[in-house]
């Protein structure tokens, strides 16, 4: 069977630190997949591999079957796999539909710097900021469309990082602590637009997250990873009943999840 995403026993080195250690995963389309471990497990460097910011030494990375190992960053992207950043990374002074915009660079025919300063085809155009729109309203952000993205409230610029993302027509969204640092009800909204993705877009995901409670909510499928190793891979319900995921990640609290 073909995967959306083959993973294959890649280690990825720092010196004499392993960072990532023999991690093997799939992802097939439309799949909710979450990577969780304590800090340090090595799931942002998972992160970096996929993406091809860091380059393991060791494994392969396959997208369709064929290997993204030694891409550049924007080729991946342009593959169809996008990200989204545990710290907000969107232009402060900017709006929210500019900020859009800004990630629908890699599906515009001219060069960036053109389409910035409007030079695309009038037809070009008209479909980009369509696309923005529609997301605006999928994400329910119309109300702050114009509005520089720095004077938001946090859950709702974490709303727009994930709109940009979506904006550069992903097959892929990896997720990078989508939830971190909201309150009860930011975290519910995140969790029901993730599960909109999904469902409404058929839009792969990889998401690696702290909070426990949503990840056993809406993830089909769990890796779990301390020091940069696999120690459970599975179903939320058999995750939790891991022995060796209780004993190494978060204790007999887990089970209770």
């Amino acid at each position: 069977m073909s995967h959306l995403l083959e993973v294959d026993n890649i280690v990825l080195r720092f010196g004499g630190v392993t960072a990532i250690d023999g991690v093997s995963f799939h992802v097939d389309e439309g799949e909710l997949f979450a990577v969780i471990g304590p800090n340090g497990a090595g799931k942002t460097s998972v992160f970096n591999s996929l993406s091809q910011v860091y380059r393991p030494q060791e494994g392969d990375i396959k997208w369709k079957g064929s290997s993204i190992m030694g891409l550049r960053p924007d080729a991946v992207a342009e593959l169809g796999i996008a990200r989204t950043f545990q710290n907000i990374a969107l232009f402060g002074q900017m709006t929210v539909i500019d900020n859009l915009l800004m990630g629908r660079h890699i599906r515009m025919k001219g060069n960036w710097w053109q389409n910035m300063l409007w030079k695309a085809s009038k037809a070009e155009e008209m479909a980009n900021r369509e696309k923005v729109e529609d997301i605006i309203d999928f994400l329910e952000i119309s109300p702050y469309r114009k509005m520089p993205v720095a004077l938001l409230p946090y859950g709702i610029q974490k709303r727009v990082e994930l709109g940009r993302a979506l904006a550069m027509d992903p097959e892929l969204l990896l997720l990078d602590e989508p939830a971190a640092g909201m309150n009860l009800e930011e975290t519910e909204d995140m969790a029901r637009f993730i599960l909109d993705i999904r469902e409404e877009l058929g839009i792969a995901m990889i998401l690696v997250e702290h909070d426990m409670g949503l990840v056993m909510d809406i993830a089909d499928r769990i890796l779990v990873v301390d020091f940069g190793k696999p120690i459970g891979t599975g179903l939320p319900e058999e995750v939790q009943q891991n022995p060796d995921v209780i004993a190494a990640y978060l204790g007999g609290d887990f089970v209770d999840l």
